[in-house]
């Protein structure tokens, strides 16, 4: 690959990226674009632009943007109507932020000229793989560095030896390795490494960082009820929201209850098992709230085909493919089923549960009629269903007279 002649990095601030800002200046002699996304992870971004200006970056070259709505919009909630958990348990959090970001990388690439990208991902993860496929669908001729791939900065002594040689401020608690790794967006915390490598170790209490200890949650159990319109959450107790201010709001009910906490042994997508603790409290009453309107609202085969469906989507974004042909063919089918999907839920919230306890719908396919224990009026004829078992007894009548016929 050609040495880059711009390159517009996924910058943080923090001190990793500030290191591979420098590097790529200093490698290539490339001049740097910084992008920095606010996707809701809780951290004060001014001081990104302000340790860009130290680095060398002009004003011009650094991007800060607020994309919260668009996460919540066009990733997290298409995310959701597949109600997409991976390996049974992951709500993918993660996942779901980077194609988002390696989109605002290849299009500030192409506003500003700039014929590289370059992200902070380590050649063990699964991040890696993610930012790469996206901007590679996006644009097959953009360039991708990956310094954690390149350079022979292997070790946080010869990383912090880099930051001192290049003049790049070290705060007196990045001296040490941190205890562990978090990444966060409005969706989740992902907590990894270091203290929690060990499966077998109970995850330290100052892990968690959204919620509290279940056990510690109000002993008093709160109700909210969650609308819906074609599958999509639009409101809380009657307010209509926004995506990301909803989505924020059933964050703070969540934490406030201990809600969405998951530790987790994962197949990471380049082949090993890793260790993560997961923090989803709004997700979580998410995904609970659009399952109850579905219960409801989606026809029997409908649900169960999506049900089919689920953990194929669900592994296409884990993987980094969501700007694949087949992600696409998967959310037009679940979109299409969706079309009814509008209603309320109630939920209950306590003590690190979220549980469904009423809901309701215009379009709801719910007959009492048909199954009440009561008179139902002649709205079902209980005689129906003796033929209704010899149909489906038939071929299982036929297999068993084979087999009893084949024993004698």
């Amino acid at each position: 690959m050609s040495a880059p002649k711009k390159v517009v990095l996924a910058y943080s601030g923090g001190l990793d990226t500030s290191i591979i800002l420098k590097w790529l200046q200093t490698e290539y002699g490339c001049e740097v674009v910084t992008f920095t996304a606010d996707l809701g992870q809780g951290e004060e971004l001014e001081p990104a632009r302000h340790k860009a200006e130290l680095l060398g970056i002009t004003p011009e070259n650094i991007y800060i943007e607020d994309i919260r709505e668009e996460f919540v919009r066009d990733f997290v909630f298409p995310m959701f109507r597949a109600n997409a958990v991976y390996e049974g348990l992951y709500l993918l959090g993660t996942s779901i932020a980077r194609p988002l970001i390696s989109k605002r990388l290849v299009e500030i690439a192409e506003e500003t000229g700039a014929d590289a990208v370059a992200h902070g991902a380590t050649g063990k993860g699964n991040d890696q793989v993610r930012f790469e496929l996206a901007a590679y669908a996006l644009n097959p001729d953009i360039k991708v560095i990956a310094p954690w791939r390149e350079w022979d900065l292997t070790s946080r002594t010869k990383l912090l030896g880099f930051a001192e040689e290049h003049q790049i401020p070290i705060a007196k608690d990045k001296r040490g390795e941190a205890p562990f790794s978090v990444d966060a967006n409005l969706l989740h915390t992902s907590s990894e490494g270091k203290v929690l490598e060990d499966p077998a170790e109970m995850a330290p209490d100052y892990v968690y960082q959204r919620t509290v200890h279940p056990e510690d949650a109000p002993n008093t159990p709160e109700y909210i009820e969650v609308g819906f319109e074609r599958g999509d959450a639009v409101s809380i107790n009657g307010e209509a929201l926004s995506p990301a201010t909803l989505l924020t709001r059933l964050n703070e009910l969540g934490g406030k209850h201990g809600i969405g906490r998951l530790d987790l042994v994962e197949g990471r997508f380049v082949g090993m098992k890793s260790r993560g603790i997961y923090e989803t409290p709004g997700g979580t009453i998410l995904l609970m709230a659009h399952r109850g309107i579905e219960q409801i609202t989606l026809d029997r085969g409908a649900a169960h085909l999506k049900d089919e469906l689920m953990p194929r989507y669900a592994e296409l974004v884990y993987n980094g493919f969501w700007y694949s042909p087949e992600r696409e063919m998967l959310q037009a089918a679940i979109d299409h089923s969706q079309a009814h999907v509008t209603g309320t839920v109630r939920l209950k919230l306590y003590k690190g549960s979220v549980n469904v306890v009423g809901r309701w719908s215009d379009h709801s396919l719910y007959s009492e009629a048909h199954v009440t224990f009561e008179d139902d009026a002649g709205a079902y004829d209980q005689k129906d269903a003796a033929g209704f078992i010899q149909l489906n007894a038939l071929r299982l009548k036929l297999l068993a007279a084979r087999n009893r016929r084949l024993k004698g």
